[in-house]
């Protein structure tokens, strides 16, 4: 499983990273968190606001941060 951070690196986007990592450390399940910082590719996912996170790929949900309990269910779907 991949882990997509979608965003610049801001404050935001660095916090959506740390909630995955708990959701993860909840799920126990392993996956690879990549941040993805280009703008086009992030356009091209048809991410307009970020931060966002995908899961293998597919956008789970941009715009806002994340807690860690609204994570676990993507995660525990794509296992």
């Amino acid at each position: 499983m991949v882990i997509q951070i979608l965003g610049s690196g801001c404050p935001k986007c660095r916090a959506l990273e740390q909630s995955a990592r708990q959701a993860l450390e909840l799920a126990g399940v392993q996956a690879e968190i990549q941040k993805i910082t280009d703008i086009d590719e992030i356009a091209n996912m048809g991410v307009m606001m970020t931060p966002g996170i995908a899961v293998d790929g597919i956008v789970k949900q941009s715009g806002r941060v994340l807690r860690p309990e609204e994570i676990v269910p993507f995660l525990k779907t794509a296992s």
